[in-house]
C-alpha cells in the first residue's frame, strides 16, 4: 500500500514543466498573497451554530471545508510533486496546527491533527473530529505520532537536515508507506491551516514546509472591525486576512483566483454553502 493514493498527470503544459525545471525544492518558488474576506455573517453563523448544536464551531474548521471545495474546483492544485512530475492527490486531507503546552508554557511545542475526505463531510462531522484528534494530540496518546516524535529526538542535531530529506524522499518522492517504522501514513495532507490570528496577527505567512509535500499553507488572521468602503459610503465590517503561501511549481495565479473566489463566496454567505443549522435535539425533551 503507498503512502499518498496518487494519479499521474500527464497533460501537463509547457509553463508547468518549465516551472518544475526552474525551481528544484519548495524553498524557491513561494508565492504570497492575501484576501480580506467579511466575516460578519460568518461571526452570526458561529455564534448561532454553537448556541443550537453545543459544538464548538470556529474559523478554522469553517475554512478548512471552504478550502476542501476550493479543491474541487480545482483539483490540480491538490498534486504533490515526484521525480519532477506532478501527481494528483485522490482524496483531499487538511492539516491544522496544535499548540502543545502540556509541559509547561516554557515549554511550548507544535503539532497537528489532519481530517482526510473533508469535502464529503459536514461541519458537525469536522468539528467532532478535529477535538477529537485535538484531544489525543494533547494527551500524547497517539501512538504513531508519538512515535515519530521520538525518532526526531534521537537524531543528533548534526545530521537532522539530512534525515528530514531523507524523509521527504521516501515518503513523497518514492511514495512509501513508513507506518510500520512509526511514521504516520500522508500526515500533512493536501493542504495545511494555522491560526495566527489566535496570537493577535492579521497578517502573517507561513512558510512551504518541502518534506511534507504540501504545495499551499494558509494563515487565517483576526477578525477585526474595520472601515470598509460600500455603496460609495464607509461602514464598519468584521474583516479576517485569510493569507496564503503556495507553490508556484503547480500552483498559478489562475488556480489561486478560482480558490479564493470560492472560499470568499463559503465564508460570506454560509448558510448557503455550509447550509441551514439543524438544532440538536435533547433527547431528554
Amino acid at each position: 500500500m503507498p503512502n499518498l493514493e496518487l494519479t499521474h498527470k500527464k497533460d501537463v503544459s509547457a509553463f508547468r514543466r518549465i516551472a518544475i525545471g526552474t525551481w528544484a525544492t519548495a524553498y524557491d518558488p513561494s508565492v504570497y498573497g492575501t484576501m480580506e474576506i467579511q466575516m460578519d455573517s460568518a461571526v452570526d453563523y458561529i455564534k448561532r451554530y454553537r448556541e443550537q448544536t453545543g459544538q464548538r464551531l470556529t474559523v478554522t474548521h469553517m475554512v478548512a471545508r471552504a478550502i476542501a471545495a476550493a479543491f474541487e474546483k480545482v483539483p490540480d492544485a491538490n498534486a504533490v510533486l515526484r521525480f519532477n512530475r506532478i501527481y494528483l492527490r485522490k482524496n483531499i486531507g487538511v492539516f491544522m496546527q496544535v499548540v502543545m503546552t502540556d509541559e509547561g508554557e516554557d515549554k511550548i511545542d507544535l503539532s497537528g491533527v489532519t481530517i482526510y475526505d473533508v469535502a464529503e463531510k459536514n461541519l458537525s462531522q469536522i468539528v467532532t473530529e478535529v477535538e477529537e484528534k485535538v484531544d489525543v494530540v494533547r494527551k500524547r496518546k497517539d501512538p504513531v505520532l508519538e512515535k515519530s516524535r521520538g525518532l526526531f529526538h534521537k537524531i543528533p542535531s548534526l545530521f537532522l537536515n539530512l534525515f528530514v530529506k531523507l524523509l521527504s524522499l521516501l515518503l513523497v518522492t518514492f511514495n512509501l508507506d513508513l507506518r510500520k517504522f512509526g511514521l504516520p501514513k500522508d500526515p500533512f495532507g493536501s493542504v495545511m491551516i494555522t491560526n495566527v490570528g489566535s496570537l493577535g496577527l492579521d497578517l502573517a505567512y507561513a512558510p512551504l514546509v518541502p518534506y511534507s509535500g504540501v504545495g499551499l499553507v494558509l494563515a487565517t488572521g483576526e477578525v477585526q472591525q474595520r472601515a470598509v468602503v460600500e455603496d460609495d459610503e464607509v461602514v464598519i465590517r468584521k474583516m479576517m486576512n485569510l493569507n496564503a503561501t503556495f507553490d508556484h511549481r503547480f500552483i498559478d495565479g489562475y488556480h489561486a483566483a478560482v480558490m479564493s473566489r470560492t472560499v470568499r463566496a463559503w465564508l460570506q454567505k454560509p448558510e448557503e454553502h455550509f447550509g441551514p443549522i439543524v438544532k440538536k435535539v435533547n433527547p431528554d425533551d
